[in-house]
């Protein structure tokens, strides 16, 4: 447990969004993290250019390093740079996204290694979200990110993220904890594009009818 808190930047998502996360933005360094809303629950996250931000990641949620983080996007057109995307998986996405939902797909040189280094692959999230949308423009480059969920939360109470709770639990390790209200509801749906199509590999929020 860190000993500092993190800034706490209070947002209104219906007001003044990109005003607020350009102060966000200009908090952090290029190597710092940020927590911050999604169309789910609150995200982990630091610039994709960034390899300090990108270890951090994986240190502080204690996660496994075989395993690739997100790249939040703006558009499916930017995540075409960051992931190989047949053309049936980008009709869908266009149609599915923005939304609940990332996307595994084989990884582009754009992106860290990271991950598996013998099957490069990377999920894609576009998050339906005006704090998100926001962030990602006030930065100009997409985000690397996973769940800030709490791993000591127990099961029942992991549908709900509440900024207080995580600027406490990460103090000075994130610059920023961009406070857009409690969050309630699941993680994404998880959705890997293989040769034989999409295949489910968690079903989360949003409708998967498209898919079945």
């Amino acid at each position: 447990m860190a000993s500092r808190r993190a800034h706490i930047l209070e947002v209104n998502p219906e007001h003044h969004v990109p005003h607020r996360i350009r102060q966000a933005v200009s908090r952090m360094g290029n190597d710092d993290l940020v927590v911050y809303p999604t169309d789910t629950l609150y995200g982990l996250g630091g610039r994709l250019s960034s390899r300090p931000a990108l270890d951090r990641i994986y240190t502080l949620r204690g996660l496994d390093r075989h395993k690739p983080l997100s790249v939040v996007c703006a558009s499916v057109s930017e995540a075409a740079r960051y992931a190989v995307i047949p053309d049936e998986c980008f009709r869908i996405m266009r149609r599915l996204l923005p939304g609940p939902y990332t996307f595994v797909l084989p990884a582009t040189r754009e992106v860290p290694k990271m991950g598996d280094k013998r099957r490069r692959s990377v999920g894609v999230r576009i998050p339906a979200h005006p704090v998100a949308v926001a962030l990602l423009e006030a930065m100009g480059e997409p985000l690397l990110s996973a769940s800030a969920i709490l791993d000591d939360d127990p099961p029942e109470e992991r549908d709900i993220s509440d900024p207080r709770r995580l600027a406490e639990r990460y103090g000075g390790e994130v610059s920023v904890v961009i406070d857009a209200g409690i969050l309630r509801g699941g993680a994404s749906s998880v959705i890997e594009w293989t040769d034989q199509g999409p295949e489910i590999l968690r079903r989360g929020a949003g409708d998967l009818s498209l898919l079945e």
